[in-house]
Parts: structure tokens; sequence; C-alpha cells
């Protein structure tokens, strides 16, 4: 059975080889000048010449979204989901009607354009996803179409408070198996294997126990798990409206939906569901190891605008009222903070602003 694929702690964690080189190297330079400063002897000034002269290229370092080498995602011949799924939500532990409300207000938007009257939206967002299937239009089925499924509240822990993995399958399974994918999302005093230390959700298939067998094999279904990280892990996964706990600190962004815990459940949630689509049972689209794949979402870790670098999210919009840093426009009203996706047209992260 493949494993499942984790979406990774923060964009420190996931800083691309290239900015952390170039991060690493302008950090160097900077003190090889400071300490050559404090010699100031003649035999001195051509090494410092020399430094000075790198400093074009110390620059560079926080221009690294123009300058980011074309990505390709390799496509291995499996299939993507297709046709009309339901995304069923699964709410392990306590939930207020309120936070349950900015996910599936999420997932409604995904495929609500004409009911989002203000641009970009989150159904724009999405576009970037269907260019995955026109490339491989001739060999399998093209059409995806998705919609907020059922909705099943555990609130009374019934796994307890401390899962595994195996639990978190175990709690997928309860939503329907078939043309489906079940998003499992834990509050914010369910502990879960893996939370905080090295992910802040993954994605991944199981055996469907409740469908017979297709063509001789038994079928699958796709499943989602995201924690809420309030208050067990904000600065790792729900950045950048939290203190980073490492790398390039800035100031913490104001949440569109006055919610840091859920906002970070949004922006996982997404590029997971990105995965999910295009990579579901691991042999669709990705690179590197089908273990810890970059996929549509996570070959682009923390860009979520224009100019993006390390400890920058990109130059954003901005709620004229609340201050609130935003991306996309959803339904009712909403408004969200989603992840760079891959497009595969042009090999770059693309973003909606």
């Amino acid at each position: 059975m493949k494993p499942p694929i984790h979406l990774l702690l923060t964009p420190k964690f996931q800083t691309p080889t290239k900015a952390i080189y170039l991060y690493s190297l302008a950090s160097l330079h900077s003190k090889v000048l400071t300490t050559m400063a404090s010699f100031v002897p003649t035999q001195c000034l051509l090494q410092l010449l020399f430094v000075a002269s790198l400093f074009p290229f110390i620059s560079a370092a926080r221009r690294l979204a123009q300058d980011q080498q074309p990505l390709l995602l390799q496509y291995h011949n499996g299939p993507l989901l297709s046709g009309k799924i339901s995304i069923n939500l699964i709410w392990y532990g306590k939930f207020k009607p309120s936070q349950r409300a900015i996910v599936s207000d999420f997932i409604t938007s995904l495929s609500s354009s004409k009911t989002t009257p203000h641009q970009p939206s989150v159904a724009a967002w999405w576009n970037t996803i269907d260019k995955y299937y026109l490339l491989i239009k001739s060999k399998k089925s093209t059409s995806l179409g998705l919609s907020l499924g059922t909705q099943i509240l555990d609130e009374n822990y019934s796994l307890g408070k401390s899962l595994t993995s195996r639990n978190l399958k175990q709690l997928a399974a309860k939503g329907q198996q078939s043309n489906a994918i079940n998003v499992v999302l834990t509050s914010s005093d369910v502990a879960v294997e893996g939370f905080c230390s090295s992910r802040c959700g993954t994605h991944g298939s199981s055996p469907s126990s409740k469908t017979a067998k297709v063509n001789g094999k038994i079928s699958k279904f796709a499943y989602i798990w995201v924690g809420n990280s309030e208050t067990q892990c904000p600065g790792q996964c729900a950045w950048p409206f939290h203190q980073p706990i490492y790398g390039p600190q800035s100031p913490p962004l104001s949440a569109p939906n006055n919610d840091v815990g859920m906002e970070g459940i949004v922006m996982n949630l997404a590029s997971l569901l990105a995965g999910t689509v295009t990579n579901p049972f691991g042999n669709g689209y990705y690179q590197g190891s089908a273990e810890a794949p970059l996929e549509a979402a996570s070959a682009c870790p923390g860009i979520y605008g224009k100019g993006a670098y390390p400890g920058y999210a990109g130059k954003l919009l901005e709620d004229p009222t609340t201050g609130a840093s935003y991306n996309a426009n959803g339904v009712n009203g909403r408004k969200y903070l989603l992840p760079a996706l891959l497009d595969p047209s042009t090999s770059t992260c693309s973003t909606l602003v």
C-alpha cells in the first residue's frame, strides 16, 4: 500500500535548495565584509573590493521568485481523480459552527466562480489544476467536478485525543468511499502522530471496505488529514498568520477570517487537495521520490504572491476595513490566502496576485 504523502511543516522547512544557498551566502558575505572592515590596512583593499563586487549577487537572494528555475512535474501514467467528486468533511473534536463554515465555504468556492462577484476568486485559483488534465486529454478522462458532500461530527473523540496514522484512515473510512475525497480535520486539542514535528497534514489512499472489486482489483478512496495548529504549532503550520519559529522573521499577517488555526487548516487543505486530485494514488503528477514527492502545490513552498522569498509571503491584497491579508475571494464574502500552484504549461509557480 502506498504510504501517505505528508505536507511538511513551514515554508522554512520547505525552502528550495537555491533559496537556502543564496540566503546563506548573503549572510556569509555580510559577515566577511564586517570582519575585514576592522582591518583596513592597504593589503586588504583588494579583498574588500572583491567582496563588495559580490553585493549584486547577495541582493538577488530577495528576488528568488522572479528568478525561479523551471520545475517540471513528471506524469507517471496513473489515474487522476475525475468525474463528480464529493468532498466529505469529518470533524474530529470540538469545532465551532463558525469554524466549520470557514472550511465548507472554501470547498463550495472551488467551483463557484459565478457566485463570487469579486476577483481573484478561489475558483480562478483552482483553474490551474485543470491544466494538468488537459495535458493527458488523449489518455485519460479530463473532467473533474468538486462539490461539498456530507459533514460528519465526532465531538466525543471516539478514538481518543492521541491519534496514529492508522486512526486517521479509520476516521476517513467513515465517509463515502466512492467518487469522494474524505477530509479528516482534527481540533486543536488533538495530538496526531507526526503533527508539528514533521507534518501539518497528509493525503493518501486506502482500500475501500464498502465497495466490491472493480475489474478484479480492490478499489481505493482518497483521503486527507489536516490538524488545527492554533495551540500546538501555529508558527509552523499557520505561517504567515503567526510568527515563524525558525528562519527569517517578519511580523505575522492579519487573518482574513479572524482565526489563525482555521486559516492554517485552509492553506494546508488547499495544498493537499491539489496534490490529491493530481496524484491520488502515488502514480500521477509529481517529482522526486514517491514517498516524499513534490506535487502541484508543495513544489511552490511559502509562495502566496508575487515577489515571495523565504520569510516573505509575497505581495498580497489587503482588506481596507480589517487590514487582513488575502489573495482569493470566496462565497459568502469570504477571503482566503491560498498557496501558489505549479503551472504545468509554464513550469513555474503561479499566484493569483
